[in-house]
């Protein structure tokens, strides 16, 4: 492999505070965390903590009876949960979120020993789900409410749209982001008066656990949040197909097959899926700003996030200058383990994604392109880091080119016009999230307008977007399904109904009229509401 230009430093506190890892889960928590996954075959699977490699928990594991059996505790539990009022069940939210906020070190270590990232990254989490918690605590009576619409025949009829909840929830949840996308999902169908069965990864299933028994805590019967864990293939299925709704977090390639037996059974899904993120720099970018972004854009989480960047696009102009300030201060990012903040880039999660970024890099670098910073495997530090890395010179048969590479891999292109680097970032089958740096804000509005991602930031990696949580956030095209967050994020989780009164009169003949009197009559009535502009 070509020698990177930037090697990557390591922090040798945070290296030595990772021996420690697993032994500040103690046994007595795995124990009673287990406690909640609805499991009873003796069946179990055993985690380990990234950063170490060494044994975490040990986790029993659901069989279908089990699944069966949390769907049926939970759609018992789901009436009496949705009886009461929706303020009762938003004042959980906010209890949730106040307890979240006091006991955050509790999940912070869990979060971090159960993925490998870093504390900050790790701490992301905690405002996001805090944030939703937030907000679905306040806002959550406003989107409920019944709300009065135009009726047939002006005067006659009135019409009130009611909000019902789905009933039972299934929520299939992925490793990177455990409590985020967890919780995330389960605080809006909550409140809505929904029951949920949740199937985290078993990898990262402790911090869910957490969560779930956090929440009862803060009022939520115990029965109307089910855990159950197992093998995605094994599992996933048998969740899909006893759910009223679903909402997967997942690849693009599982999230088909999610759609597929969903729509089988006619019934709602969410899917948020893969991505191929890129980040625009403009030739009147702050460069210095710009580059500290792109650092954040590209490797928060060692870039096992869903919205981080993979394609970076900079004018030709400022490309050589902007290109040295991000290899330098990503070169100078500090790399390592330890449930503590003082690291700024943790590790990968598996053997298997450290295999797929070190397959992507070194194909790329065989195949001519050149290593900006970073490029190799940090065995050294832990048996999943990687060091966050910049590639220039990639070309379209490199599989970094266009593959989700989900680890810290970005891959650099200039471009000359918006036109073609607005063209070059819409060439992808994805379209999650995106981003825009320039001096000028309302030139990144327009630019941003043109991008097919769900999400797009200005002058922000991500946050900006993902945490404006009343706003959607989901993916276009191969990104998937539906938004979670603002109204469509709690909307999703409940169904339509119209309730209609007519009043004095039927809407068909009557008082002696005969259909073609009734015929003109609606059709002078017709015109009349037409013109007198009535909706």
């Amino acid at each position: 492999m070509t020698e990177s230009t930037s090697q990557v430093r390591s922090n040798p506190a945070a290296k030595g505070a990772a021996r420690g890892v697993a032994s500040a889960v103690p046994a007595a928590l795995v124990a009673r965390l287990a406690k909640g996954v609805t499991a009873s075959g003796g069946a179990t699977a055993e985690t380990i903590a990234p950063l170490t490699g060494e044994p975490l928990a040990t986790l029993p594991l659901s069989s279908e009876e089990d699944v069966q059996r949390a769907f049926d505790q939970a759609r018992r539990a789901q009436p009496a949960w949705a009886a009461l009022p929706v303020r009762h069940r938003a004042g959980v939210l906010l209890r949730f979120h106040d307890l979240l906020l006091k006991r955050q070190d509790e999940v912070l270590d869990l979060i971090q020993a159960e993925t490998g990232k870093a504390r900050l990254h790790a701490f992301e989490e905690v405002m996001a789900v805090a944030s939703a918690a937030r907000h679905y605590g306040r806002a959550a009576r406003s989107y409920l409410r019944d709300r009065r619409r135009g009726g047939a025949v002006p005067g006659l009829t009135s019409a009130v749209e009611a909000r019902r909840p789905k009933g039972v929830v299934g929520q299939i949840s992925p490793w990177n982001y455990p409590l985020e996308l967890s919780v995330g999902d389960a605080l809006p169908a909550l409140v809505a008066g929904n029951a949920v069965v949740n199937k985290p990864d078993t990898q990262t299933a402790l911090t869910a656990l957490w969560a779930r028994e956090l929440f009862v805590e803060a009022g939520l019967p115990p029965q109307a949040w089910q855990i159950v864990l197992g093998d995605g293939p094994v599992v996933g299925p048998q969740i899909v197909e006893r759910a009223d709704y679903v909402a997967f977090t997942g690849s693009t390639r599982t999230g088909r097959d999610v759609a597929r037996r969903a729509a089988e059974r006619l019934v709602g899904a969410s899917l948020e899926l893969g991505g191929k993120n890129a980040m625009l720099v403009l030739a009147d970018a702050d460069l210095d700003r710009a580059a500290a972004g792109a650092v954040r854009a590209c490797f928060s989480s060692a870039g096992q996030l869903c919205i981080s960047v993979e394609r970076l696009y900079v004018h030709r102009s400022v490309a050589d200058d902007f290109l040295a300030r991000f290899a330098e201060k990503t070169a100078a990012l500090r790399l390592g383990g330890g449930l503590a903040y003082g690291a700024d880039m943790g590790s990968l999660v598996s053997a298997r994604q450290l295999e797929t970024v070190t397959r992507h890099v070194e194909q790329a670098v065989k195949a001519g392109a050149t290593v900006l910073a970073g490029g190799r495997a940090r065995p050294d530090l832990g048996p999943l880091f990687h060091e966050p890395t910049i590639l220039d010179g990639v070309t379209p048969e490199m599989a970094v080119c266009a593959e989700e590479t989900f680890g810290p891999v970005v891959s650099v292109y200039r471009f000359d016009t918006e036109d073609e680097a607005v063209a070059a970032a819409n060439d992808t089958p994805y379209g999650l999230n995106s981003s825009v740096w320039t001096k000028d804000t309302a030139r990144g509005r327009k630019v941003a307008a043109r991008l097919r991602t769900g999400t797009v930031n200005v002058n922000e990696a991500y946050a900006a977007a993902y945490g404006s949580v009343a706003s959607p956030m989901g993916g276009m095209g191969d990104s998937g399904l539906g938004r979670r967050h603002g109204a469509e994020g709690i909307l999703r989780y409940t169904e339509a109904q119209t309730i209609a009164v007519q009043r004095l009169l039927p809407i068909g003949p009557s008082m002696g009229l005969d259909d073609r009197k009734f015929a003109e009559l609606f059709t002078t009535g017709l015109k009349a509401m037409k013109a007198f502009r009535l909706k």
